[in-house]
């Protein structure tokens, strides 16, 4: 027993000494709290894998709550991504709820405020306010208006939530305490003036209340009883406890929700600023939110990442609190050792160069079997055509080469995967001195699985192909990292897109056997020999696209 106590992380310490301590099972509920403005990137991946995680652990419900109080930048088209993101991961929410739905309470109980000296109107603008808080070293400075009467700030409340002053006139302000060191109790703002259609709530609201105020409240309203967010909101947790103690009641089956904090994630090469990731969508350096190279789940949905694989992930990152920039060789590990086992092998040629098997009958044709994934039991086996004519990779050949050069030269043998050995006799050459055709001969008794003495005789080296006569065109897309450096971002003098990589993606025209015509858009493949693939969402019947994933290997080892 105590050597399982060991095994758990910080947050699932905390729920364990709460039962203890006479929290009920029952009342156990987390909450995965996004704000629909813009798409979900990695970095909310350990978010969404740590509270649903605990869900499943603790046999808990889970709400997925959107914290819709900027109607500004959040749209319709936000909420239906990250639905669609936290399905993919393969979670499933208790309740699907807005901070929306307690704008009235979050309003009533700002009113109560009011009536108990606790909140007051302020008219300065946002800039003298922010002048007026100093810096936690130095007390701040009174608002002139922090004193004046309650009936003036319930009107002047009343009036702005009907619309009557412009944006930036007034807010409503917290009365705590301007001389904490924690900037976060200097009379925070709890609503401002925003005349501005919200995606749910239409032009009801002229006023919407602040990230803080909402947050805590609407986590009480739920009856979540772990809070959990990233680091940055640790100062903002004395903040998150007055105002509960605000709006606390004395019914004794409710319970206090608990904010904890995890470090968020940091991946290399990667940014997780929404701000910042909005501004490669904007100014077209990448297709859109689900441009394979960025680091949100639709992109690497697209690209070809698997739920799975990015659980796995998250496993391994383990739940911290210290942030720490986690390499991104793991998560392409974790993509690649996932990958490996369910990915069906398929042959692609993406540098193709022409072979001719001279002795092969030039009307005659065959389909022979190979093999779908060997390391997955009960994958089963398909049929390639094979003919006289076939594309392999130019980088298979050589006309010279030593003995550590396991493919193709002139004079040397090979074995075409699941058909036959092949012997290099002479290549064409165009003007350039570019090979243009090999031409080979093939020994018919060497056949795969023939079970002849002849198909069981070793060559060291084995090429992929495909049936010149059968071949399909496809368009390869080949992605590396989208920034040159491991923190982008880092530097605060240098604008992150200086760091864009110029080679972040590479479109190339190759070959592959027919049968990809039917491959649905997202299934994981092999390209054997050359890396993971999946098709894209580009594709149409005249043209097939397919996104690179991973490299095959690599030579990164987690620790």
């Amino acid at each position: 027993m105590e050597e399982e106590k060991k095994s758990l992380n910080f947050i699932e310490q905390i729920i364990e000494e709460d039962l203890a301590n006479g929290l009920k099972k029952d009342q156990i509920r987390f909450r995965f709290p996004p704000e629909p403005n813009g798409y979900l990137h990695v970095g909310h991946t350990k978010a969404i894998c740590i509270n649903f995680g605990l869900g499943e652990k603790y046999n808990a419900p889970v709400n997925l709550r959107f914290d819709d109080t900027n109607p500004e930048k959040e749209e319709q088209e936000f909420v239906d991504s990250i639905k669609k993101d936290v399905e993919w991961l393969g979670f499933q929410w208790d309740k699907e709820l807005y901070a929306s739905d307690n704008f009235q309470q979050l309003y009533e109980w700002a009113v109560q405020m009011i009536k108990e000296g606790k909140a007051y109107v302020d008219e300065q603008s946002s800039e003298a306010i922010t002048e007026q808080r100093k810096n936690p070293t130095e007390d701040g400075i009174e608002s002139p208006y922090r004193n004046r009467p309650v009936e003036e700030s319930l009107e002047l409340f009343e009036r702005m939530k009907n619309g009557e002053f412009e944006e930036g006139t007034m807010s409503l302000r917290a009365k705590i305490d301007m001389t904490s060191p924690n900037m976060n109790m200097r009379d925070p703002v709890m609503y401002r003036i925003l005349k501005r259609p919200h995606h749910r709530t239409g032009t009801e609201w002229k006023i919407y209340p602040m990230y803080d105020w909402a947050h805590g409240e609407t986590d009480y309203i739920e009856q979540v009883s772990h809070s959990l967010c990233s680091l940055e909101f640790e100062n903002h947790r004395p903040l998150y406890n007055w105002y509960l103690d605000q709006v606390l009641d004395n019914d004794d089956s409710k319970i206090a929700p608990k904010q904890r904090e995890f470090a968020r994630m940091n991946v290399s090469y990667m940014i997780t600023s929404k701000r910042k990731l909005q501004r490669l969508v904007a100014e077209k350096v990448v297709t859109g939110w689900d441009d394979p190279r960025m680091p949100t789940i639709s992109g690497m949905r697209r690209r070809g990442f698997t739920p799975t694989s990015i659980r796995n992930f998250i496993d391994k990152v383990g739940v911290a609190k210290r942030e720490n920039l986690i390499e991104l060789q793991l998560l392409e590990f974790c993509v690649r050792e996932d990958l490996n086992k369910v990915a069906k092998r398929v042959m692609a040629v993406v540098d193709p160069v022409k072979l001719i098997i001279e002795n092969y009958p030039e009307d005659k044709e065959e389909w022979l079997e190979t093999e779908n994934n060997p390391e997955q039991e009960g994958a089963g086996t398909r049929e390639v055509p094979f003919s006289r004519e076939l594309y392999i990779e130019r980088e298979d050949f050589k006309e010279e080469a030593n003995n550590k050069f396991f493919r193709l030269k002139l004079g040397g043998e090979v074995r075409l995967k699941s058909a036959y050995i092949i012997k290099a006799e002479r290549v064409d050459k165009d003007a350039n001195g570019e090979i243009t055709t090999i031409y080979a001969t093939y020994d018919e008794k060497s056949k795969s699985g023939s079970g002849t003495e002849e198909s069981l005789r070793k060559v060291k080296g084995t090429l992929h192909w495909v049936s010149a006569k059968h071949a399909i065109p496809v368009e390869v897309r080949v992605y590396d990292k989208l920034f040159t450096v491991e923190q982008p971002d880092a530097e605060k003098d240098v604008d992150f897109l200086d760091f864009i990589n110029p080679e972040s993606v590479k479109l190339i025209q190759g070959f592959a056997e027919p049968g990809l015509k039917e491959v649905a858009v997202g299934e994981p493949l092999q390209f054997q020999r050359i890396g993971y693939f999946t098709k894209d969402q580009d594709s149409t019947e005249d043209k097939l696209v397919f996104n690179r994933t991973v490299t095959l290997k690599d030579s990164y080892k987690p620790e």
